[in-house]
């Protein structure tokens, strides 16, 4: 690494107890490089800015030399796990995140560092997601992947984890930024996941390895999503969520927001149309995001999934009575009562055509006998 002295620099500087991000690029601005600020006074440093006891401590005498060597394990460690670290200063830091008020002073990188100056949407929402949120956000992704855009997420549960698989399904690149060191795999059953994410795009971090996943790094987090994006794309999200802090990051960093409608009493899309109501950008195919930053002909209309015309060629080889049962069905799921009742089949018959819409991916069925037409299918 030829620069490795330099970046021992910037991390010993990263590794400073209590000392943040815009704290520690005031202090090298001012000095003009990390080395510089390691090797001030105590009186020269709080010339500068106010340092916590845990930051003076560290940047004592003694302290430096013990974050010299941390530094230097911490640089060791990660090229055994094929970990880069990219300081704020290096040609492969994002220009997008580096930008934003508190850009991270490191970033830890696995996978392809040259992905994180792609042009990326940042898909977020709720971890208790709704299979319509995983849907739409599954299909989206799959979507402006084909349309040339790096999809950017947060590898939770829900709608996070639907962004990436729609993403890697269509074969494109995609960011999973992580809210713990990247040697920590969190959460643990998207164990694969993280390993297919790190082959085509990259898993990223701020924190040092080992670092856990605790609740309050989540918000810090957010804000390199929204860093690395253009845009934000919020999916489900209830009224206090880490969805919105996200969206709140992105409209600080100046970056487009988009909200995707729900119902109007389900609790996780409260968050989303509280957005909307503030002046984000509804979402009713991946057009209205696309277009934002394709400065071209506006693509064509087309649903959510950008597949309206494979789905308008699967619905005409409906026989008469599967179209009459699909024609009882909505997004939102219906019970079987319901659906008997509307279209006036025998209970037998509706279970019978049921499965056969279910088999041709056009129903899909829920607990307590509930089921819903496909969701890319409600813009037909």
């Amino acid at each position: 690494m030829a620069n490795r002295k330099y970046l021992q620099s910037w991390l010993a500087l990263h590794l400073v107890p209590g000392m943040g991000p815009v704290t520690c690029n005031k202090l090298v601005v001012h000095f003009g490089t990390p080395a510089k600020v390691l090797a001030a006074t105590i009186q020269e440093l709080t010339s500068v800015c106010r340092l916590r006891q845990e930051s003076l401590k560290a940047l004592s005498a003694d302290g430096r030399q013990n974050l010299i060597e941390l530094a230097k394990e911490e640089i060791e460690q990660a090229a055994e796990k094929n970990i880069t670290i990219i300081a704020c200063d290096d040609p492969l830091y994002p220009s997008l995140l580096k930008n934003i008020h508190d850009p991270p002073v490191v970033l830890y990188v696995l996978g392809k560092p040259e992905v994180l100056n792609c042009k990326g949407i940042g898909i977020v929402g709720s971890r208790a997601a709704t299979h319509y949120g995983r849907s739409i956000a599954e299909q989206m992704a799959n979507s402006l992947v084909r349309q040339g855009f790096t999809i950017i997420s947060g590898m939770a549960l829900g709608v996070d984890t639907a962004a990436h698989k729609g993403t890697l399904a269509a074969e494109g690149r995609t960011i999973a930024v992580l809210g713990c060191g990247l040697d920590i795999i969190y959460p643990p059953g998207n164990h694969m996941l993280y390993k297919d994410i790190a082959l085509s795009g990259a898993v990223v971090s701020e924190y040092p390895l080992g670092t856990l996943p605790d609740n309050f790094r989540f918000p810090a987090r957010n804000r390199i999503i929204s860093g690395l994006s253009l845009g934000v794309v919020v999916v489900e999200a209830a009224n206090r969520s880490g969805s919105l802090i996200t969206a709140s990051h992105a409209l600080e960093q100046g970056r487009e927001v988009f909200a995707v409608p729900g119902r109007i009493d389900s609790v996780k899309s409260a968050g989303t149309h509280t957005l909307l109501q503030q002046g984000a950008k509804l979402v009713h195919s991946v057009n209205d995001i696309a277009e934002e930053f394709l400065h071209a002909t506006p693509l064509e209309n087309q649903v959510d999934t950008g597949n309206g015309g494979r789905e308008q060629e699967f619905f005409a080889q409906l026989n008469q009575e599967e179209k009459a049962l699909l024609a009882c069905l909505e997004v939102y799921p219906r019970t079987i009562d319901e659906i008997v009742r509307e279209s006036g089949f025998a209970p037998q018959k509706a279970n019978e055509l049921l499965l056969l819409l279910e088999l041709k991916g056009m129903v899909h069925p829920l607990p307590g006998k509930c089921y819903q037409r496909t969701a890319s299918l409600s813009g037909e």
